[in-house]
């Protein structure tokens, strides 16, 4: 396996590609060193997962995928003060005890944003709350970045032991959050562990949703050739791989927007748009095409889930794409986008497109 950092088109965003190899999944024994499936679990909270395919091949994913209504992410909006989260059985429940990701409204690089995940409380902030605040942190963001004011970034692992009531750090805490974090916050909430009895979020009055799939079938589109270069593999040309991963990506890209024009009928005026599907005239072909999108609020382990069981239901040299999106594009280093593609008659080889944000 050999990874190569493609060129960005925005200085503050990197692709990194990879093609290799990966051993066949076990189900009993989810794997999760080792990309791809490393990648998948690094992501935070992901909003949206497309799973394009061969429309031939869209029952049997139905069958394993969408046959079983429980299978559907589901997650919730609930109205909370960043202290109630810190108090009685939720915080024992919940973060001591159990595992749950949560998620406030807002946007990280201009809003005070919270967000909980394998229990640890980061805090995005603006100068002067941060101030307010009196908590320990580091500045977040480009310095000198045009435009943008001062942001800071908080964190606090709340299962440290330390993260008791009567502990100076945890009333630390909780006298910011009585004094300057006091407003109630909307927030989606997804469990990850054995719900308690009573369950201390129904006080809150929580939204259930369920994160029911959307499904486009025979999608007429002109197919360029799925099957990477030989050179790839042979001579490790970073070139040929740059050259096929760009092109293949845009076209999975546009399959995932719904673009007209991939569509086999599309007759766009060049002088409004020059894209065309790669390849020579002679290498494109006509296919039908399925798109399968979730979208709420999901957890990794489901993508990485969901990734096990497609690979699972699909012949073995049938091709493949399942993308992810995160809502969190702003923090350092995390996964902004992923795409895993497994080319066709190529069992357990695959392409990884890894787009990742940097401040």
């Amino acid at each position: 396996m050999f990874s190569f950092s493609a060129p960005s088109v925005h200085q503050s965003s990197k692709c990194f590609v990879t093609y290799g190899v990966m051993g066949h999944p076990d189900p009993q024994n989810l794997p999760t060193k080792g990309k791809p499936w490393s990648t998948l679990l690094s992501q935070d909270f992901v909003y949206k997962v497309d799973l394009i395919l061969p429309a031939e091949l869209t029952q049997l994913v139905k069958d394993k995928l969408i046959g079983d209504p429980s299978r559907a992410p589901v997650f919730y909006k609930v109205i909370m003060k960043l202290g109630q989260v810190l108090e009685g059985d939720f915080f024992t429940e919940y973060i001591k005890i159990g595992n749950i990701m949560m998620l406030s409204e807002g946007r990280i690089d201009s809003e005070n944003v919270f967000s909980l995940k394998e229990g640890v409380l980061t805090m995005y902030l603006d100068k002067e709350t941060y101030e307010r605040a009196g908590l320990v942190g580091r500045p977040h963001g480009v310095k000198g970045k045009r435009g943008l004011k001062p942001r800071w970034i908080v964190q606090f692992d709340l299962r440290s032991p330390s993260m008791l009531h009567g502990k100076k750090g945890f009333d630390r805490l909780a006298y910011a959050c009585k004094n300057v974090f006091n407003a109630p916050v909307t927030w989606l909430f997804h469990n990850l562990s054995k719900t308690p009895v009573p369950d201390p979020l129904s006080r809150h009055y929580p939204v259930k949703y369920t994160s029911y799939p959307k499904i486009s079938e025979d999608i007429s589109a002109k197919m360029p050739s799925l099957k990477p270069p030989a050179t790839i593999l042979s001579n490790q040309s970073r070139l040929d791989l740059d050259e096929f991963a760009t092109d293949l990506y845009e076209w999975l890209s546009l399959v995932r927007l719904d673009s007209p024009r991939i569509n086999v009928d599309d007759k766009i005026d060049p002088y409004l748009s020059s894209y065309a599907v790669p390849g020579d005239l002679d290498d494109l072909s006509e296919g039908k095409l399925c798109r399968i999108s979730w979208q709420g609020f999901v957890p990794p382990r489901w993508t990485r889930q969901t990734l096990v069981d497609v690979i699972l239901a699909l012949p073995a040299k049938s091709w493949f794409s399942l993308s992810t999106t995160t809502f969190a594009r702003d923090i350092i280093g995390d996964s902004a986008d992923c795409t895993i593609f497994r080319p066709p008659n190529a069992s357990g080889e695959y392409l990884l497109w890894d787009i990742r944000k940097h401040n």
